[in-house]
């Protein structure tokens, strides 16, 4: 069943494996997709190009890496930049911070939908990925407590289903689908 709501943003997270996973979800997203997108992927911290640039050439909807305190706009997907937490402020703007890694990961996922349920609260679509830590269970839930919508990667399809394994022991999500299943529900929601 898709959700009619007005979503202000879909934020995406993902660790080991999860490349692919967001790689064929942002090629089936509708050009005209106009819910701002928002991925916190775990990356290397010393490589800092070659991933947006790999989205890009399967996106539908240009992806770029934000700068502190750029504005959130639609029809385009935001990655966290390599090393830096992504936040997600009251003024619809990102805040990048360097605060200390959690999870053993900077950017971490939990800090991204944390923030994001902060400030959308029921407005926010929030996935967790395939990924070999618990990084994302948390903020996942965050974003169910405060009545967004999530879903889960089908841990059947994950390469690595530790991530999405840990979100589904804490709390039952609205949705657990396939890759292809996450980009059809996308591509019909109404905005």
């Amino acid at each position: 069943m898709i959700d009619n709501k007005k979503y202000k943003a879909v934020v995406i997270g993902g660790s080991a494996g999860s490349f692919s996973v967001v790689s064929k979800i942002l090629s089936k997203i509708d050009p005209g997709f106009s819910i701002p997108v928002i991925i916190c992927l775990h990356r290397l911290k010393h490589v800092r190009s070659g991933l947006v640039e790999g989205l890009n050439i399967k996106s539908n909807i240009k992806v770029v890496e934000p700068n502190d305190k750029d504005h959130i706009s639609g029809n385009r997907a935001y990655l966290a930049p390599s090393n830096y937490h992504l936040f997600i402020e009251y003024d619809n703007t990102f805040h990048l911070s360097t605060e200390e890694p959690m999870n053993h990961s900077r950017p971490a996922i939990d800090h991204t939908f944390s923030s994001a349920a902060q400030t959308y609260r029921d407005k926010v679509l929030g996935i967790i990925l395939t990924g070999a830590n618990k990084d994302g269970a948390s903020g996942l839930k965050d974003i169910h407590d405060k009545n967004g919508t999530t879903i889960i990667q089908d841990p059947d399809s994950c390469d690595i289903d530790t991530m999405t394994k840990a979100a589904l022991k804490l709390f039952r999500p609205d949705h657990v689908l396939t890759p292809e299943k996450i980009a059809d529900y996308l591509n019909q929601l109404a905005v």
